[in-house]
């Protein structure tokens, strides 16, 4: 699988995506620090939401009204203070390029689809809540931008469609539970060799809401070729990703140990260590 300049497979480096979402609050600014951090750190991309809040957000949910940093407003009005329009990624795409780095978006419905297509990006994702939605994935198949699915609330049956489904695309599908923080013990993370065994041919990642990071070297370990963790500048931010996110000091914590993780790996192949040899001459009664 191709990712930008990056090529993915079963013996290659994990790519690590910070995953910004709606976490800049509607501001190109907070946007623009969230990639600053994320490139620090060492991670191959960002990743952002896109939306039509009138088309994604269900009717029953439309008119609620909620308190915001905007006012006492509804869900709505909400879901349009916090979505990027074409000057906001214009500017995101020319900053990422500027920095070498990587973005992308997880597109909520086929307008967003067509959307996010004009711009040179690497992948579209594939958001855990839409993943039953057959419409929208055959509108990113269309597109033929390599795609990555999140699976979080998803039964084996609806990703095994929607991976039919995407069949002929460039694909990665990505263990995820979506509640936000996820407590260690619905994680599940034995779930990415479920997926190791079915999909053969196919990129496994991880897309972790945990507020640790512990959990997410376990998947490394255990072959995770995507990482997807959400970043935050202060998980006291309003915003309700805010406090299942990374700080930029644990982002720079989380890439390095993965870095390190994957180097201890290997190659399986058992064998004397250049720096066991001079141990071995020493210790070993018989040659």
């Amino acid at each position: 699988m191709k990712l930008g300049n990056r090529t993915l497979t079963k013996d290659s480096n994990a790519y690590i995506i910070a995953e910004i979402g709606i976490n800049h609050n509607g501001n190109i600014d907070i946007a623009k620090k969230l990639i600053d951090v994320a490139k620090k750190a060492g991670c191959d991309a960002v990743k952002f939401q896109k939306r039509n809040p009138d088309v994604c957000v269900p009717e029953k949910q439309k008119s609620i009204m909620r308190e915001t940093p905007w006012g006492y407003i509804s869900y709505l009005d909400y879901k349009y203070k916090v979505e990027f329009e074409k000057e906001e990624y214009d500017i995101i795409d020319e900053y990422c390029k500027k920095n070498e780095i990587h973005w992308f978006a997880s597109p909520w419905d086929v307008d967003s689809v067509n959307f996010l297509s004009q711009y040179d990006i690497p992948a579209l994702k594939v958001p855990s809540a839409s993943l039953n939605d057959k419409e929208l994935l055959l509108a990113m198949a269309k597109t033929n931008i390599p795609i990555i699915i999140s699976t979080g609330m998803s039964t084996q049956n609806e990703v095994d469609e929607a991976v039919s489904i995407l069949k002929d695309s460039q694909l990665a599908v990505l263990h995820c539970v979506s509640t936000y923080p996820t407590p260690t013990n619905e994680l599940n993370l034995n779930v990415i060799k479920t997926f190791q065994s079915k999909y053969p041919n196919l990129i496994i990642g991880y897309s972790g809401h945990e507020t640790g990071l512990s959990t997410t070297y376990a998947a490394v370990a255990m072959g995770a070729k995507i990482i997807e963790r959400h970043i935050t500048l202060d998980r006291s931010m309003w915003g309700t990703d805010h406090s299942a996110s990374i700080e930029p000091h644990g982002l720079k914590t989380l890439v390095s140990n993965i870095r390190d993780i994957e180097s201890a790996l290997g190659d399986g192949i058992k064998a004397v260590t250049p720096g066991e040899v001079p141990i071995r001459e020493k210790l070993r009664r018989i040659q």
